[in-house]
């Protein structure tokens, strides 16, 4: 299975500087988006580091000589790399408590993580926390594949408020599970089939809230290069206020 693969990040239009990072490891089968949140250029540093310690370990993790890099107890209800994920996001979480240890001013930073992990045999785990999102484009079909951690979306699930309503919340912003530094985070884990011709969409926040799901599926049908893709993705979200960081992560499945 080959994987093409293009990536974009904006500071948009409001924000001073960029706290978003991405990891593209297609010799890993890694792709990550990470969305910084915190004080003090906390965000950034927040995101930064979550992603640097998500690659180390998927590097580290490869091989045979798995065992020696393994810190948690091994889960053996789901995959070799549903694990290596999992523990991925731990040492995120611990790398920036580590942070804030020496740094008292990055207190309060935290990051959301939303990534793809494919397999050499061509299966591919997600691990998400937060409210970035993975998208699957399949037959001119959108589908959301994560599950938002945020207010607002908890209330949408329980019938409070509709999707109208969320989407104009003062409080659509706040975020319910994030890689914080604190408690271990509860990461959603879950396989992402793969089928010829796919597209995935890992995307911080800064997108989804400005672009909506029939637009991404429009020009999601309508580019047929992945560069160009991205940059118009990254154009509709400017267009539509640019309020927020955006990064967007494309990737594109073609059999073997």
């Amino acid at each position: 299975m080959d994987v093409l693969w293009a990536a974009r990040t904006d500071p948009g239009l409001r924000r001073p500087h960029n706290e978003d990072n991405f990891c593209a490891r297609p010799d890993l089968g890694l792709f990550l988006v990470a969305d910084g949140m915190g004080g003090h250029a906390g965000g950034e540093v927040a995101s930064r580091l979550a992603v640097e310690a998500i690659e180390a370990f998927i590097a580290e993790s490869t091989g045979p000589d798995i065992d020696t890099v393994w810190p948690f107890q091994y889960d053996a209800a789901i995959s070799l790399d549903a694990n290596r994920l999992r523990t991925a996001f731990r040492l995120a979480n611990r790398r920036l408590q580590d942070e804030v240890t020496r740094q008292f001013l990055l207190r309060g930073m935290a990051t959301t993580a939303s990534g793809l992990l494919i397999g050499a045999d061509g299966v591919a785990n997600a691990a998400h926390v937060g409210d970035s999102r993975i998208y699957r484009h399949r037959e001119d079909t959108l589908v959301k594949l994560s599950q938002d951690h945020s207010w607002v979306e908890e209330q949408v699930r329980a019938g409070v408020l509709d999707a109208s309503a969320a989407s104009q919340h003062p409080w659509r912003n706040v975020v319910t599970r994030a890689i914080s530094g604190g408690d271990e985070p509860m990461v959603d884990l879950f396989p992402v089939p793969l089928h010829d011709g796919d597209r995935i969409l890992l995307c911080s926040d800064g997108l989804s809230v400005t672009v909506t799901e029939e637009s991404l599926a429009q020009a999601l049908r309508e580019e047929s290069e992945l560069g160009a893709l991205a940059d118009r993705l990254i154009d509709a979200a400017n267009a539509a206020g640019g309020p927020d960081n955006i990064t967007v992560l494309l990737l594109e499945v073609h059999a073997a």
